[in-house]
């Protein structure tokens, strides 16, 4: 009986065209072997359950002119798109430096790139925060280029387990490295209402911050602990419903978005990464690297305008991007997440 083989556990069965869960889409999840039913979603104009469409690599590449030789960084690796770009023009001799912090998709990430044949020496890959650029630096010597996609990536919001979206219910978490740190849950246990209201206001403009501050501080003083997606999602649903001149449902749609967004804001401290980062850009660019952002939300793209200005008139920068770049009519289409995508560049002296 000792030696007996475990019973095998047959997997959730694919139903249908358009699975519902995201276990049940395991067929997206692995472009490699299901390559046909992965372009059928694309042609959908969805990103398959699992994976990232990158953004703006067209005019990203453009402007990064990568050559052969380089040293550069890819400050953000996600799904590695960008970066299996990037390794294309790399040689003979050149390296990318990649980083994220996310510990589940970090693993998942390099052994892709792996198996594409990218090794050591072409590709060094690390889990860092690129707040911690200069560390990098230490090891890389200056970059010929950086790039940083500041976006969520598609694996992260389409995984329930993460937390990142309310489309289904999953754990109330947003961290981006679910190993450190305070999950969205535990942030909100103690928050008191002006401090939610700031939160909501600062990281993601929310024009109806007060009665949804309102609710769920109030929902948190009678006992209730807010644990899932869902549980948040409906109170900031009751509390925009229940006003004198109630909002249609889209646009309560974008204000659970912009709630959810803030949250995961603070509790990654992701705007005071940003700073620290663009801080030390100028630094870690050799003369004339080049350093190319894409933002989602207005508080990024704001801060990056102000950075790149600000070392533009001391003279850091030569040149830098006059108006963002947006993504072609064409792109935003067939890929719906790219509609609030800013993309800006600069140019060290």
């Amino acid at each position: 009986m000792e030696n007996q083989e475990p019973k095998h556990i047959r997997r959730e069965r694919y139903k249908g065209t358009h699975p519902k869960s995201f276990k049940e889409k395991y067929k997206e999840q692995q472009p490699d072997l299901y390559a046909e039913d992965v372009a059928k979603v694309i042609e959908q104009g969805r990103t398959p359950a699992g994976t990232h469409r990158s953004i703006c690599v067209d005019e990203i590449m453009a402007f990064l002119n990568v050559v052969p030789g380089q040293v550069g960084l890819d400050a953000t690796l996600g799904y590695g798109g960008h970066s299996q770009e990037i390794l294309k023009c790399l040689q003979p001799g050149g390296k990318l430096y990649a980083i994220d912090v996310d510990p589940l998709e970090l693993p998942r990430t390099r052994d892709r790139l792996e198996a594409l044949g990218y090794g050591s020496d072409t590709l060094v890959i690390k889990k860092a925060n690129f707040a911690d650029i200069d560390r990098i630096v230490d090891e890389s010597g200056p970059l010929n280029f950086v790039l940083a996609d500041l976006g969520v990536s598609s694996m992260q919001i389409d995984n329930p387990e993460r937390g990142f979206s309310f489309k289904v219910e999953g754990p109330l978490d947003l961290r981006l490295n679910p190993k450190t740190g305070k999950s969205a849950s535990a942030l909100l246990k103690t928050i008191s209402r002006d401090r939610l209201e700031e939160i909501l206001v600062e990281n993601a403009d929310e024009p109806n911050y007060e009665p949804i501050a309102k609710a769920i501080v109030t929902r948190i003083s009678e006992g209730m602990i807010i644990a899932t997606t869902t549980q948040l999602q409906q109170i900031i649903t009751e509390a925009l419903e229940s006003l004198s001149k109630p909002l249609q449902k889209e646009e309560i749609k974008k204000s659970c978005q912009r709630c959810f967004q803030a949250l995961r804001i603070e509790v990654n401290d992701e705007f005071g990464a940003l700073e620290q980062f663009l801080e030390k850009l100028p630094a870690a660019l050799a003369n004339g690297g080049r350093v190319a952002i894409l933002s989602f939300h207005s508080g990024e793209d704001r801060r990056v305008k102000k950075y790149f200005q600000h070392f533009f008139r001391e003279g850091i920068y030569s040149e830098v991007a006059p108006d963002p770049i947006r993504p072609l009519p064409e792109e935003c289409n067939t890929n719906p997440r790219a509609r609030s995508a800013k993309l800006r560049w600069a140019v060290k002296a």
